[in-house]
């Protein structure tokens, strides 16, 4: 045995430590396998070693997969290989290669790692998987590598292979978890972290074959690397750090692979963390997990935040898409360590790319005292849920229903491990800034004045998140009330900053702005407001039109809380969304324009029209048409905000309807329609499309009523 090699002393040692970590090692040598040529191959040389780290998938160095002069081993008739694991061959076939550049670099160029991703051809192979950290190694004190067997029905022993000439111990049968059917040895007696990977030294001599076997950092239970190479004289190996997995990109994907999708690294991983989290399942076999001797090892030492709650979390996280840009999880890293910048840095790792919520788990982990990390990773977490949540409202269908319920289930789990925190942390932690995709001003009416019978209003400005969910920002109420004109001033003086402010909580990205209006003033043409471009006293007017989208709304519709939204509204809203055309409905629909027939038409209308007038709305026919369209429920329309009187109407009305017509011909939903007005409105700004220049888009979304 290997450890024989090392001294009585050392012998004594490992015994000791072999007792500590039975179990762990016992679930380590069990998830190590042995890479060979495919099942029947005979002979079948141990090329070298590779450990499962998801329900199918081995994770083992590249350069295992490669022969003494350069080329690729295969022995299969599609380039199959053999895994040896539990007194079995099963056929596997080359994935993912990490050692491939990039395709940017010239040939011969750029990063390369020495990971490759086997894939069993079987699903249905049952086998355990080992747990990967989620953060990166530092200093290593207790450690084992594995190495797998060469021969799958040898129980232990390390036989002889041709392979890497690395180092290792056997893995036992899949069939016993007895600690003596493992035989590790303690591969690193110092070990740390430098710029080539992760170094270690052994009391023992390196055995070959265990180049892409798992290197086992038993003080945290977790598997930190992945062996890469040794010297023989000197005892000293390099190991690749599994958080080099973060590379993983399509790219790597091999020729003629099904792969994982867009972004395998997310799938992988989220993969291994619902695995762990399944094998903990109540009414299973009840067989002692990973997680189990983890746990065994950690108790004791004070943690707030153990195993068991990374576990949960971890598995609560697989279950979010992947965040739309790595910026966003060292954003919320920063933000839950109470940092000002959020450049992916850890004190005790130097930089190192966060790709996905769970690196950004991995990254809170600051030796702090306990409290100050369940404080982090509470917070953090809070703000995932919120992240996600927020992404949500913009996804359509059992999608976006799937998102909004995995981040509930995330924010009730953060509520619940929340409850053990002082009442200012708790406070500090829950308002997370929430990511708006629209500002809404309310002009709501009071009544008339006694003097000259001026309609009063109050204002407020709102952000919206939707589903209905709305917060004031600013609001100003009064019972004596303003003009509409006395109120609209108000509005564009403080509107500038409100705006700016929600763009950047957006991440950048110009919010919607909505005007709800009462009815006499639908002709408001809001999208040709000018507000500050920026928060300097004496900054530039611009208006607002061209460069984001304006829609406005009818403040006499909303949601009241006991009858809900009206059927009429809700029921057109469904059309227009499962329309496969939209198509303009001209209102009136004939030049000598009539208030009979109104609402017939507009109550007849197929699931597709949308309401289209050239006619002013601020009085006559054109308000009366506009009364009709929202009563019989319609909750898009156009019109100009300076149509024409109660004259016929003539060709440039009818040129108005038909730009009208091909506008709604190019969306392929009704949620692009206040992208594409917008545009019209920026070539309007330029010179073209004049006919959209004081186009008002009403934009009424039953599913997101105003307060």
């Amino acid at each position: 045995m290997a450890a024989s090699e090392g001294g009585h002393g050392s012998a004594r040692s490992e015994r000791a430590d072999r007792e500590k970590y039975a179990h762990l090692l016992g679930h380590a040598g069990r998830a190590t396998v042995a890479v060979r040529p495919a099942p029947g191959v005979d002979p079948a040389p141990l090329w070298g070693s590779g450990v499962f780290v998801a329900p199918g998938w081995v994770l083992t160095c590249a350069h295992v997969l490669v022969s003494g002069d350069g080329r690729r081993r295969s022995t299969g008739p599609d380039g199959e290989v053999g895994v040896a694991f539990g007194g079995r061959v099963a056929a596997a076939r080359l994935e993912y290669d990490l050692s491939r550049p990039a395709p940017e670099y010239p040939a011969g160029h750029g990063p390369r790692t020495d990971l490759a991703l086997l894939r069993l051809l079987d699903p249905d192979v049952a086998h355990p998987c080992a747990w990967l950290s989620d953060q990166p190694a530092a200093l290593l004190e207790d450690a084992f590598i594995f190495r797998g067997h060469d021969r799958p029905e040898a129980g232990t022993g390390a036989g002889s292979g041709d392979g890497a000439g690395d180092a290792g111990a056997c893995a036992a049968p899949a069939h016993t978890i007895a600690p003596m059917d493992v035989d590790p040895f303690i591969a690193v007696r110092f070990g740390a972290r430098d710029a080539r990977g992760l170094q270690f030294g052994s009391d023992v001599r390196v055995t070959p074959g265990a180049s892409g076997g798992p290197l086992l950092d038993c003080d945290r239970g977790e598997v930190v690397g992945i062996v890469k190479g040794s010297h023989r004289e000197d005892r000293v190996g390099l190991a690749v750090p599994v958080t080099e997995l973060r590379r993983l990109a399509p790219y790597h994907l091999v020729p003629g692979a099904a792969g994982l999708g867009d972004d395998p690294y997310h799938a992988l991983m989220s993969l291994h963390d619902r695995w762990h989290w399944a094998g903990q399942d109540l009414g299973g076999s009840g067989e002692p997990t990973w997680f189990d001797a983890q746990h065994a090892i950690m108790s004791g030492r004070g943690r707030l935040w153990g195993v068991q709650e990374r576990l949960q979390a971890l598995d609560l996280l697989a279950s979010l898409p992947a965040p739309r840009d790595p910026l966003v999880v060292a954003g919320a890293v920063a933000e839950a360590l109470g940092r000002a910048d959020p450049s992916g840095r850890t004190g005790r790792a130097g930089p190192w790319t966060l790709r996905t919520w769970r690196d950004g788990h991995g990254a809170l982990y600051q030796g702090s005292d306990p409290y100050t990390e369940l404080c982090a990773f509470v917070h953090y977490l809070r703000i995932v849920a919120q992240r996600t949540a927020d992404e949500a409202r913009g996804v359509p269908g059992d999608e976006g229903a799937a998102m909004r319920a995995a981040a509930e289930r995330l924010a009730l789990f953060v509520a619940a491990k929340a409850v053990v925190l002082l009442p200012r942390d708790r406070e500090r932690i829950g308002p997370v800034r929430r990511r708006p995709d629209s500002v809404l001003v309310e002009f709501e009416p009071l009544f008339y004045d006694d003097a000259g019978g001026r309609q009063l209003f109050n204002w407020s400005v709102s952000e919206g998140y939707g589903q209905g969910q709305w917060q004031r920002v600013e609001v100003q109420e009064s019972r004596g009330g303003m003009t509409f004109e006395e109120a609209r001033g108000q509005v564009l003086r403080r509107l500038g900053p409100r705006l700016l402010r929600a763009d950047d909580a957006a991440g950048g990205v110009r919010v919607r702005l909505e005007v709800a209006v009462p009815e006499e003033h639908w002709h408001t043409a809001a999208d040709r407001w000018q507000v500050p471009a920026s928060t300097r006293r004496t900054a530039r007017l611009r208006p607002l039109g061209p460069a984001r989208a304006v829609v406005l709304r009818d403040q006499g519709r909303r949601q009241e809380d006991r009858e809900g939204v009206d059927p009429a509204w809700l029921r057109r809203w469904q059309g227009l969304v499962g329309a496969g055309r939209l198509t303009a409905l001209r209102v009136p629909p004939g030049p000598r324009a009539s208030l009979s027939g109104l609402s017939r038409l507009l109550e007849e209308a197929d699931e597709g029209a949308v309401p289209a007038l050239c006619r002013s709305v601020a009085d006559g026919t054109g308000l009366e048409a506009v009364g009709w369209a929202l009563d019989a429920g319609h909750p898009v329309a156009l019109w100009p905000a300076g149509g024409h009187d109660e004259r016929d109407c003539d060709r440039v009305c009818d040129e108005f309807h038909r730009e009208v017509r091909q506008l709604l011909g190019a969306p392929k939903s009704v949620a692009e329609l206040p992208e594409l007005v917008r545009e019209l409105r920026a070539k309007a700004a330029e010179g073209g499309a004049s006919w959209a220049r004081d186009l008002v888009l009403l934009y009424d979304d039953p599913g997101n009523p105003i307060p």
